[in-house]
This record gives C-alpha cells, sequence and structure tokens, in this order.
C-alpha cells in the first residue's frame, strides 16, 4: 500500500509541476508550448507502465497497458499536430487523449476500489473525460492556451494528492471474525 501512495505523491508533484511551467509558459514560443503539451501524455504513458509494473504487470492490468499505449502514441500525435496545425491540432489531440485516458482511469480505479483511496481517481476519470470532450468542442473553434490546460492538471494532481492523502491517513480495517 505504501507503493501505491507514494506513487500517487509522485504523480501529483509531477502534475502541479507541469501546472507551474503551463502557467509561466503562457506567452512562450511554439516549441516550448509543443514541448509540454508533449510531455503531459509522455509522463502519463510512463507513469502507467510504472504503476503497473508494481502491480503485477502490464498483463494483468490491461487497462493501464493501453493507458499507456494511448498516451505515447498521443505523445507524438501532439509533436505531429502542432507542428502541422499549431495550438490547434495540438490542443485537439490533447483533448482526445484526455477524453480516452479519462475513460481508462476512471476503469482502473473501478477495478481497484478494493484498495481503497480509489473515489478519487473514479472522480478524476469522470472529469478527465469530460474536459477532454470540452478540449475537442474548443480546438475546433477558439482553441485554449497552454495556461487554459492548466486547470485540468490541476485537477488531476489535487486528486492524486487526495488519493495519497487517504492512503497515508486511513485507518486499517479490523477483521472482526464472525
Amino acid at each position: 500500500m505504501n507503493t501505491l501512495r507514494n506513487f500517487y505523491y509522485l504523480r501529483a508533484t509531477v502534475a502541479f509541476v507541469w501546472v507551474l511551467l503551463a502557467a509561466v509558459s503562457a506567452a512562450a514560443p511554439a516549441p516550448l508550448v509543443a514541448a509540454l503539451l508533449f510531455l503531459y501524455p509522455a509522463w502519463d504513458a510512463m507513469a502507467n507502465v510504472i504503476d503497473a509494473r508494481r502491480n503485477g504487470g502490464l498483463a494483468v492490468n490491461p487497462g493501464q497497458k493501453f493507458n499507456a499505449v494511448t498516451s505515447t502514441v498521443t505523445a507524438v500525435a501532439i509533436a505531429a499536430a502542432f507542428s502541422l496545425y499549431g495550438n490547434q491540432g495540438g490542443v485537439l489531440v490533447f483533448g482526445i487523449w484526455a477524453l480516452l485516458a479519462g475513460a481508462f482511469q476512471l476503469g482502473v480505479g473501478i477495478h481497484r476500489r478494493r484498495l481503497g483511496g480509489q473515489a478519487f481517481m473514479i472522480i478524476s476519470g469522470a472529469q478527465s473525460a469530460l474536459a477532454g470532450a470540452l478540449f475537442c468542442h474548443r480546438a475546433l473553434h477558439d482553441a485554449p492556451g497552454i495556461a487554459q490546460l492548466a486547470p485540468y492538471a490541476a485537477f488531476g494532481g489535487f486528486y492524486f494528492l487526495l488519493s495519497a492523502l487517504w492512503l497515508t491517513f486511513r485507518k486499517p480495517r479490523v477483521h472482526r471474525a464472525a
């Protein structure tokens, strides 16, 4: 359980660092914005692989395996879309990924609910899917800038932090003989 707790603290920290970088990069040149858009799903892919390895491997965690593959493809697709279509293309791909990643996170949270601390992951997954749909819609009209995507990552970090805190301070269940 400590491994999962520590992993959630790491995920929260990385999300908050990304939010800080996105906030200070609001007026940054396009290559920096593209790099930040690329890094978020690239980190998610790596994090899913790390988490799956700590919990039996990718073979027994198909949701995380698919999420890792999806996030890797997304990182590459963001780079291509951003270079071809600018911010609008990058945000559209980011939105599609947020929608898919949220759906997978929701599934993993439901699957792991017996481990505890997953209610926040379930809420986060649902919120990510909804935010992804909104990003896709906005990308087709007036695409948001990198700073406007920061709240998405901030909420993700917040939910990982809540899960880590819950796993840190919860009281162990007492098993009673019947």
